[in-house]
């Protein structure tokens, strides 16, 4: 389908991004400007626009004399962003624990029984789904535009790793005690209750993904 021409590369830039996110363009592709311009009907100029946009958040990194490609998370890069990221959102948990009407607290109420069901059935993508809107809801209530710009920033870097450690043996499980965990401090209006039980849900996170890379490697050793 031809792209309209407003806003031209923040449209492609969205398309390319979801490629990446959905894993069509996999950590370490080669992004052929001149297939991908075919491929989108489109010329070359939006599209190195868009790829500027998308190697200024990490999901591109440009190679001088060689192109773009899609970056890959090392997992130095995972053990420097996430402790980060469990700070920024610990304090999304804070505020928002405090933010929160009656109305609001309903709304992730309803979230988090999707994300009960999605749990016992073992729907891992649509768990992720809910889970990702949760967080979300969370930073909205907080309501403070500078900590949702920085996380949205580094979310996107960490999101597909995000979607693998849920993965991991018991994972699945966890991850739900733990977001049960911050729904209850935040029903309960305790501020720091729900800080605290965000930063251990992120911290848990880098740490399942730290088990399943060693399982991983153990695999093919």
């Amino acid at each position: 389908m031809r792209l309209v021409p407003n806003s031209l590369h923040d449209e492609v830039a969205a398309q390319l991004r979801e490629r990446i996110f959905a894993g069509e363009l996999t950590p370490g592709t080669f992004l052929d400007e001149l297939k991908l311009a075919e491929q989108m009907k489109i010329s070359r100029t939006p599209l190195r626009e868009a790829l500027k946009v998308l190697t200024h958040e990490g999901l591109v990194r440009h190679e001088p004399r060689r192109g773009c490609f899609v970056n890959e998370v090392t997992e130095q890069d995972l053990d420097e962003i996430f402790p980060v990221i469990a700070l920024l959102e610990g304090r999304c948990a804070f505020e928002a624990a405090q933010n929160a009407s009656d109305a609001d607290i309903a709304a992730l109420e309803d979230l988090h029984d999707k994300l009960q069901r999605h749990a016992k059935a073992k729907r891992i993508n649509e768990y992720y789904a809910t889970n990702f809107a949760i967080h979300e809801a969370i930073i909205a209530l907080a309501g403070n535009r500078w900590l949702a710009g920085v996380i949205g920033d580094l979310r996107k870097i960490v999101k597909l790793a995000r979607l693998q450690q849920l993965h991991a043996p018991g994972r699945l499980e966890q991850s739900l005690s733990e977001h049960l965990a911050v729904f209850a401090a935040l029903k309960a209006r305790d501020a720091e209750g729900a800080e605290a039980a965000m930063r251990t849900h992120l911290t848990r996170q880098r740490v399942a993904l730290r088990d399943l890379a060693r399982s991983q490697r153990s695999r093919l050793a």
